[in-house]
């Protein structure tokens, strides 16, 4: 399938934005060999119909971009929150125009389900958060609704797991939750499963190749968290794993070929996080690896098809445009 990112970066040498390219030194007379140029392009692409933020995006199984709801600003009037969606091309690189949500909604999330279609679920609306959730079917370009949450949660995750439903995981509601539940595409239904150790938000979840969830990070009421815990769909419980080395909120969490997890940035009481770590899971433990060039938090980690992860833009006092790429090797 043509898998085209939307913010292209070409590498000649894959991993110059890090560590350059070229032969070392040592103690051979011989000059290296002048190393190909750098060639780093962010070429642009079609505008979006409609300016947004907070919103989710998601790969179709068609090769097509779902974008989903946010808020958006138009000068001269307040905030709006949306329910609009759009869908961009690939191969014409241009956004056009879909079936709207049944409610505008921001900080929601979007899962792709095992038949193709978006699960869309929770987030805040103009009044308040929400617990409802809808589907969005690409053949048919239209969302309608599905069951509803037992809990209105914003800024949670949702995990698509093994077996072919859906974890919910914490979030926010006025307060920090806890609580988790499962929806099942077979039903249309949601049903709570085991609470988390520890109520959070803004985490990551990230599903392991044993089929168990690792979630990491993020915020309570009272500080930014280092730790993490294990769902299990086995036992439909979790259970605490190994503590990250600094804790991170706005982080991301990135699953390897190699079956480790990639933890980049966020932020913490000090300020922003360059540095990054691996989850291993055979040893449930997280060790340091190598940091960023540039510390960022809300930025995005994308695993391109030769295995290593594209990190790009985010915040860290000003908004980002730079990227880097992490090489596992």
């Amino acid at each position: 399938m043509n898998r085209k990112v939307l913010l292209l970066v070409l590498a000649v040498c894959p991993v110059v934005l890090l560590i350059g390219c070229g032969g070392g030194g040592g103690g051979d007379a011989t000059p290296s060999p002048t190393p190909p140029p750098q060639t780093t392009i962010w070429s642009p692409t079609g505008a979006m119909e409609t300016p947004r933020y907070g919103h989710t995006a998601i790969l179709l199984g068609n090769g097509k971009v779902l974008i989903a709801g946010g808020s958006g600003t138009i000068i001269g009037l307040p905030s709006s929150y949306l329910s609009s969606a759009e869908l961009y091309d690939p191969g014409t690189g241009t956004f056009s125009p879909t079936g709207a949500m049944g409610n505008a909604r921001v900080y929601h999330t979007a899962t792709l389900l095992s038949d193709g279609k978006v699960l869309i679920a929770g987030g805040s609306g103009a009044i308040y958060y929400l617990s409802s959730a809808e589907l969005y079917d690409p053949g048919t370009g239209t969302f309608s609704p599905t069951g509803e949450m037992g809990t209105v949660r914003s800024k949670h995750t949702a995990t698509l797991l093994s077996n072919g439903k859906v974890l919910i995981a914490g979030g926010y509601d006025g307060s920090y939750l806890s609580s988790a539940e499962l929806y099942d595409p077979g039903t249309g239904t949601f049903s709570l499963s085991g609470a988390m150790g520890t109520a959070r938000y803004a985490h990551t979840a990230t599903l392991l190749g044993n089929g168990k969830v690792l979630i990491a990070g993020g915020s309570d009421a009272s500080s930014y968290l280092s730790s993490a815990e294990l769902y299990d769909p086995g036992t439909g419980t979790f259970s605490p794993t190994g503590a990250m080395g600094a804790a991170r909120f706005g982080n991301t969490a990135t699953l390897l070929g190699n079956g480790e997890v990639l933890i980049t940035g966020g932020s913490d009481a000090s300020g922003y996080l360059s540095s990054a770590e691996l989850y291993d899971p055979g040893t449930v433990t997280f060790s340091p690896t190598g940091a960023m060039g540039t510390a960022r938090s809300a930025h995005t980690a994308m695993l391109l098809g030769n295995g290593k992860v594209l990190i790009a833009a985010g915040y860290n006092g000003i908004s980002l445009s730079s990227a880097e790429v992490y090489d596992p090797g």
